[in-house]
């Protein structure tokens, strides 16, 4: 019997001295870190790899997670330099820069994180307006991060950035808000209508403008034009006159000019005859004798005064 309780107790040690072998022997895989402790001191920090331990000496105690992680921040109260309640929320990002502060310079460094981005979050969010905490979620978030930095370097951890998940104003204040934006809405449509009526008037004026400028300055053209060409009309005629007038005082001085005359207001006469035939006028008695009627007019005797003075 006492032979049999022997036996079962070295088997128990053997499967212990096995369990303990086994566990000495450590594979860590990347972005991990092992802290191993020996009679319960730090000996040292496994990286990546195969690694082997002395059995019953050497323990690993803390294993730290080096990968970036999100850790949520739970929703908590908080009241605006206005003095109104809101309910804020949010995300930190962050990694294990240093295991051995990690695992020794604080017992939790995830829940201290969230604790001290709480708390940063109430402060600065007391100095804000409400307006201005749904506007300034960037200087919110850059001031925690800056905290948590601050604190992380003897924590072994790096924040890289905090971000705000929601702002909840309480419901009375919410419908404040969207009354408040609805106005703003209406008005801004208010103001872009009336803007779009001034400036559509103001493209009509400035094309009734433009019409009446275009209208006017194309009648003072035509006037110029006209006048332009009754001008060289003028001219052309007083040309064409002094150039007939030249050419007749030419044929007056020859030695015919004074029949040419005589043929050119008879001809003349018969013209205006024609023209008298319906006419109802008074006419001398011999209007019919062309003769007598060019010697009552002293017609012949002009003209031939004025061939023999040419000829003189």
């Amino acid at each position: 019997m006492i032979d049999y309780a022997l036996l079962i107790v070295w088997g128990i040690l053997f499967l212990v001295v096995v369990i303990k072998f086994f566990q000495s022997i450590r594979l860590v895989s990347t972005q991990t870190a092992h802290i191993v402790e020996r009679l319960g001191q730090y000996q040292k920090t496994l990286d990546a790899g195969f690694h082997a331990l002395l059995p019953f000496i050497d323990k690993v105690t803390f294993v730290q997670d080096l990968r970036e992680e999100a850790i949520d921040v739970p929703p908590q109260e908080c009241f605006t330099g206005d003095e109104v309640q809101v309910t804020v929320d949010g995300v930190i990002y962050m990694s294990v820069t240093d295991p051995v502060k990690a695992s020794y310079g604080i017992t939790d460094y995830r829940f201290a994180a969230v604790q001290l981005a709480k708390t940063t979050t109430r402060s600065v969010i007391g100095t804000l307006d409400l307006d201005r905490t749904f506007e300034e979620r960037d200087i919110i978030s850059a001031k925690v991060v800056e905290v948590l930095d601050e604190a992380g370097s003897s924590w072994g951890i790096r924040v890289h950035r905090y971000e705000i998940k929601n702002i909840s104003p309480p419901e009375t204040v919410r419908s404040a808000m969207e009354k408040q934006v609805r106005a703003e809405r209406d008005r801004r449509a208010i103001l872009a209508s009336s803007e779009g009526d001034k400036q559509s008037r103001i493209n009509r004026s400035e094309g009734l403008k433009t019409e009446v400028i275009n209208r006017s300055e194309g009648e003072m053209q035509r006037c110029i034009n006209e006048a332009e060409g009754k001008a060289a009309e003028i001219l052309a005629i007083a040309e064409a006159s002094a150039e007939s007038i030249e050419k007749l005082a030419a044929v007056f001085a020859s030695n015919e000019g004074g029949d040419a005359l005589k043929m050119q207001v008879k001809e003349k006469y018969i013209d205006t005859m024609k023209a008298l035939a319906s006419s109802k006028i008074i006419l001398p008695a011999n209007v019919a004798s062309y003769d007598g009627w060019i010697a009552n007019l002293g017609l012949e005797k002009a003209v031939e005064g004025n061939s023999t003075q040419e000829k003189d």
